[in-house]
């Protein structure tokens, strides 16, 4: 068995080993979301956290974990009576991103349910969870499918498993704890909400704290159990202390002057719902029981509300968490009222860690993870020169993008098989069926109709002499099922000088705004190429973060001429790797320019229209999204659509409000619009 990191010998990142320790005190706290960076530590805090908690009693055989105190009268492996209990350490299950609906909420053999009668069930991750811990690295990366599944669980404490008739239920109440890079894409608001409290976590910036870091790290790789060792008697007391607040924990008074002020602060800063308002009570209560206190104080509220709203209080996914603290102490001493007073204990969790100075028995090793490094000013606002400029000359400040707005749907024709999303029709494991086959592997979706289909010419032959279908191997049939996809989605950008003028470029960058938000809902991968000047560059390779790509987005400077066959040909570079990196996913190209071509060569014209038939050529999904504004215009824009083999869509016409038709399929309606124009 292999040796965790300690706990204590986290350095530094209070708030994080403070939210993992509430959490230990208080399960009904509700989970830990951790967002931060790479390299973090994220991970190696989570899973010492195991470490540190009580035994858990169980009846003995229960593969539920059920309490002897009280079972679950419905629990698959009862009804237990008076089976004996025993003891086992606290549990700390992994969902791994790839695992399989199967593997999380159990499995039925469907041949002994159909043959036999038989409720035969193998019980799943949220099973082996329950009143333990359930941990989700790179949570944000989960599937839809296994997102829904966690939230119903999280929702009703229970786990339901349905197939064709046979039904199973258990209990599954765990403790949620979750890490994600934001760069990586962001949560489901529904998810998000589930998590009872967040951390920001980052490396710290002082050399002298991450040395330390460095040297324990390195201690641990040399001889972890020797390591180990040197942290027993912190640990040890870090466990006790976790069980004396849980202890004191029924005995905390929650007054009514504390419960106006978490109200007044929910409302002040316009979280939806009612969980804002519990996860915050329970949670200055468990703080008031770590610091060894009967009674929770505005200190304590203020904590709370630090750990409990950051994540709840983003109007759209582009809102950067946070909370105005100055707005937080201004609304705290408003509604004040009775409130026991601050009363600052030497080892309460007010001085910044869970146990004063630095949290989790650990002395702070300098001070806490400093924010990045600010971004350098944009260049001055100049006008642009009439002959081709290099990077950065002639720049034009960037400008804010416009308000956005509910666009139009554009999908990728065909039946694609890529990761699950809401935007192109695909082959996928959740969705309406649309026939069956002979089952590759194990069998996960039964058709039901078409396997007693197969089984029934073979009855005779089989020797069935009862009610019962005799069913074999042979006779199963996995059902084909038909939903959405993610795409890719890469957005090719005109910031040259004719798109330069500020009222066109804020409305430009609203609409890309627009489909971003849009690749959210949709859960799709993007990626940003800007051209303009001489050249073109990657803004921002494919991800999953729209976050990033907004950001990316609002600083685009504009100027110079517009080389916009160096444009696409820099997409095209970046779907041909993204091709053999994810080759399941299909890409939509989407380029939004006025469509002049004036630099990159002695016939600009003519190497753009070049560059578009390669993408033509590959069959990629594309839409050129039209800039060009005033009483006459050239069509270019249209001419470029063509060449592409998509369509052209106005700024207008992408609202999906507007008066124009639904663009449901960019690549047939392109074609369509390329066969009329041929034949003029």
């Amino acid at each position: 068995m292999s040796t965790r990191y300690p706990f204590t010998a986290v350095v530094g990142m209070d708030d994080l080993r403070l939210a993992l320790l509430l959490n230990a005190v208080s399960p009904a706290v509700g989970g830990v979301l951790v967002r931060g960076e790479k390299g973090t530590a994220k991970s190696t805090a989570v899973r010492a956290l195991a470490e540190l908690l009580p035994e858990v009693p169980v009846v003995a055989g229960c593969r539920f974990s059920c309490d002897p105190a009280s079972p679950d009268p419905g629990c698959p492996d009862g009804p237990h009576g008076d089976a004996p209990g025993t003891a086992r350490p606290a549990r700390m299950v992994e969902l791994p991103v790839g695992a399989s609906e199967d593997r999380l909420v159990g499995a039925l053999d469907i041949e002994k349910a159909l043959a036999d009668g038989v409720k035969a069930f193998e019980p799943g991750l949220l099973a082996a969870a329950h009143r333990g811990i359930l941990y989700v690295d790179e949570v944000n990366l989960l599937s839809d499918h296994l997102i829904d599944h966690l939230l119903d669980a999280a929702a009703m404490g229970a786990s339901h498993v349905e197939r064709e008739g046979v039904s199973v239920r258990h209990a599954a109440r765990f403790l949620l704890v979750g890490t994600m890079n934001p760069e990586e894409g962001e949560l489901r608001p529904q998810l998000l909400d589930r998590f009872g409290l967040t951390v920001e976590v980052a490396a710290s910036r002082d050399p002298e704290q991450r040395v330390e870091v460095v040297r324990r790290r390195l201690s641990f790789e040399d001889d972890p159990a020797a390591f180990a060792a040197r942290w027993t008697g912190e640990e040890t007391a870090l466990r006790e202390r976790i069980v004396a607040a849980r202890t004191l924990l029924p005995q905390v008074a929650l007054g009514d002057a504390v419960l106006l002020q978490i109200a007044a602060t929910c409302a002040a800063f316009e979280v939806d719902g009612m969980r804002a308002d519990i996860v915050m009570a329970r949670t200055a209560t468990a703080l008031a029981a770590w610091a060894g206190r009967t009674e929770v104080t505005s200190e304590d509220v203020r904590q709370a509300a630090l750990l409990a709203l950051p994540h709840r209080r983003r109007r759209s996914p582009f809102d950067a968490p946070g909370l105005d603290e100055d707005k937080l102490d201004e609304t705290l001493e408003r509604f004040k009222g009775d409130a026991p007073d601050d009363d600052p204990e030497p080892d309460g969790p007010g001085d910044g860690g869970p146990d004063g100075g630095g949290g989790g028995g650990v002395p702070p090793q300098g001070e806490g993870p400093d924010g990045p490094a600010p971004e350098s000013a944009e260049a001055p606002e100049s006008a642009p020169a009439p002959a081709p400029q290099g990077p950065g000359a002639g720049e034009r400040a960037a400008v804010k993008a416009g308000d956005p707005f509910r666009t139009k749907v554009l999908s990728v024709p065909g039946l694609g098989e890529g990761a699950a999303g809401r935007r192109s029709r695909a082959r996928t494991e959740h969705g309406r069926t649309t026939g069956s086959t002979r089952p590759r592997g194990a069998l996960t979706k039964l058709h039901l109709a078409a396997t007693v289909q197969a089984a029934a010419p073979h009855q005779r032959a089989r020797g069935r002499s009862g009610p019962g279908l005799v069913v074999r191997r042979d006779d199963l049939r996995q059902a084909t099922r038909e939903g959405r996809e993610g795409n890719l989605v890469l957005f090719a950008v005109d910031a040259s000088g004719s798109m330069a003028a500020r009222q066109r470029m804020s409305a430009v960058k609203g609409a890309v705004l627009s489909l971003l938000l849009d690749a959210y809902q949709r859960r799709d991968k993007v990626g940003l190429v800007t051209f303009r000047g001489r050249d073109a560059e990657v803004a921002l390779p494919p991800t999953s973060s729209v976050d990033a790509a907004a950001a990316r987005l609002e600083k685009l400077p504009t100027g110079g001429r517009t080389p916009l066959s160096a444009g696409l040909l820099k997409a095209h570079d970046v779907l041909r790797v993204e091709r053999l990196r994810d080759p399941s996913r299909r890409p939509l190209l989407v380029v939004v320019t006025d469509g002049r071509a004036t630099g990159g060569g002695a016939d600009p014209v003519a190497l753009a229209a070049r560059a578009a038939r390669l993408h033509a050529a590959e069959g990629t999904a594309s839409v050129v999204v039209d800039c060009e504004t005033g009483p006459v215009r050239l069509g270019l824009a249209g001419t470029l659509a063509r060449e592409l083999g998509g369509t052209a869509v106005t700024l207008d016409e992408l609202r999906a409000d507007s008066i124009a038709g639904l663009v449901r399929d960019v690549q047939a309606a392109g074609q369509t619009t390329q066969t009329a124009w041929r034949a003029a």
